[in-house]
């Protein structure tokens, strides 16, 4: 909806210092309904289900500054109109407090929420963190008739790539995990530890930078994708990720 909004924004000059902004909501439509089907055909694909974000964040109440450097972003004019159509167009699913990456988790980690083969389509990097299936669509298309590449996370590289986030943190979510530790150095330092030892690793890391448990583990909550066994479906609140 995002790259389909954003993608059709045209400036428009009516005279030496009148500009106003424009966007047609069918070339929108029809450029995120292309984009559906290409997905559905590249993935042999019978049901979608869009997944969508609550406004409320239940992470800005674990940490306030979460996604704060996207206050004064300005949205693209057609993304409300596009989500309404994409209600009425598509099943979907919100839950109050969630970001569509932990519908996406949630319904995707659940053995019987929906049934049959669940892959997940994002090309955002956090999706690595679940266990399951999963579908880049900008690194992972083939040219038709080929059926796109699929790759499987183990529960074991889901731990990992969590583990990862929360040392490295996320610039693009506002999150910023342990000071001075890059995709490398984290690398590093799981390679050299035990996954046992993983946590009380991380913790030290914090540490050595200033920083206590409390902050580690605020990265580590904000960094985890919910799974179904992170939400708490009869009051429909999330269950916080502690270490074990």
């Amino acid at each position: 909806m995002y790259a389909a909004a954003s993608a059709n924004e045209e400036p428009y000059k009516w005279s030496e210092w009148l500009w106003t902004l424009h966007s047609d909501l069918g070339v929108c439509v029809a450029q995120l309904e292309d984009t559906v089907q290409e997905i559905m055909e590249g993935l042999r694909s019978t049901k979608i289900i869009m997944a969508l974000s609550d406004d409320v964040k239940w992470r800005q109440r674990v940490m306030p500054e979460y996604k704060g450097n996207r206050v004064n972003v300005r949205k693209p004019l057609t993304l409300g109109p596009l989500r309404e159509y994409v209600r009425e167009k598509w099943n979907t699913y919100q839950r109050p407090g969630l970001e569509g990456d932990d519908v996406l988790g949630i319904l995707s980690t659940h053995p019987t929420l929906i049934p049959g083969k669940k892959i997940i389509v994002s090309i955002d990097k956090d999706m690595k963190t679940l266990p399951g299936y999963l579908c880049n669509y900008s690194k992972d298309r083939m040219p038709a008739p080929d059926p796109w590449v699929v790759r499987k996370t183990t529960v074991e590289q889901a731990h990992r790539n969590h583990m990862l986030q929360t040392l490295t943190g996320d610039t693009t979510d506002g999150y910023k995990g342990c000071p001075g530790i890059g995709p490398v150095k984290a690398e590093q330092l799981l390679e050299g530890c035990p996954v046992e030892k993983w946590w009380e690793m991380i913790v030290a890391a914090y540490k050595a930078k200033g920083l206590g448990e409390e902050v580690a583990l605020q990265n580590a909550q904000v960094a985890r994708i919910l799974q179904y066994t992170d939400y708490n479906f009869k009051a429909k609140e999330v269950i916080l990720w502690q270490p074990n």
